[in-house]
């Protein structure tokens, strides 16, 4: 099964946090996709945990070896779409990606974000429960 993920759902594994073991059992043996906006995202929350002090840059940079170990197929976007369900959605259009690739590839969407998830809901993307 092909499965879209977001940054939220990646980091939550590289950072250990408590939904790790969820998202690995789920993904198991499955094609995660995403749109190629997904690296600019990690480092952007890279370097937001390390001006919160969450992480120093040594964790970073193996979080960063962690991350390029991960099998992803980066999808373009419609942008002409992404626009429209983030302005439909009151969402980015960092968000709106994610949609667009679900929706598009009728793949279930995996991710923490509370917003994402909403929207996906209101746009009929089945949202992969963790």
């Amino acid at each position: 099964m092909d499965i879209i993920t977001d940054a939220s759902a990646i980091l939550a594994v590289i950072v250990d946090e408590p939904e790790r073991a969820g998202i690995i059992e789920m993904t198991a043996g499955h094609n995660l996709m995403g749109p190629g906006s997904i690296p600019w995202e990690i480092g952007n929350a890279f370097t937001s945990m390390l001006k919160q002090h969450r992480l120093e840059i040594e964790e970073v940079k193996r979080g960063l070896i962690i991350f390029q170990s991960i099998p992803i197929r980066y999808l373009a976007v419609d942008l002409d779409n992404a626009v429209s369900i983030a302005h439909a959605n009151n969402l980015y259009a960092y968000d709106a990606y994610f949609l667009d690739c679900a929706s598009r590839h009728s793949a279930p969407l995996l991710t923490l974000d509370r917003q994402l998830r909403r929207a996906a809901d209101k746009i009929g993307v089945h949202i992969l429960e963790i």
